[in-house]
């Protein structure tokens, strides 16, 4: 697979993960049950990279959650939009956990996947707290 696909198919994987983060916070139910939803409902495969973000994020969500409302500037994280703040738990469970994929592409991902189904404004907000947490997580080593 050349570089373009692979760029392509990991786009694919956290959109897939989007959608299922984002649907999690609907439902009471586990990550494992809203993807057996999901396969059954949609009929579709949930990628290996997908699953990974989706167990990582249930089995780190109040550090991730943490990190994210440490650097929210006047605001609380029940009122940042939901689209937002699933893209927001991708991005930051990337950069803490998966050490493979470069800061810069998992901000630049959230940010595009929050201006794709939010807005633009959404989308800058994403952004800086983001930038804001990678300091953060970068002072931390």
């Amino acid at each position: 697979m050349d570089k373009d696909n692979k760029i392509q198919k990991r786009r694919e994987d956290r959109q897939q993960a989007l959608q299922l983060v984002y649907e999690r916070m609907f439902r009471d139910d586990t990550f494992e049950d809203v993807c057996t939803d999901a396969l059954d409902a949609r009929d579709e495969t949930i990628s290996d990279y997908a699953k990974e973000i989706i167990q990582g994020i249930e089995t780190h969500l109040q550090e991730i959650d943490e990190l994210i409302s440490a650097n929210l500037k006047g605001w609380k994280l029940n009122r940042i939009s939901k689209i937002s703040l699933a893209a927001m738990r991708i991005s930051v469970y990337e950069m803490k956990y998966i050490k493979s994929v470069p800061v810069s592409v998992s901000i630049n991902e959230a940010v595009r996947m929050t201006k794709e189904f939010a807005s633009d404004k959404d989308g800058a907000f994403v952004n800086g707290v983001l930038g804001a947490a990678a300091k953060t997580l970068n002072g931390d080593k």
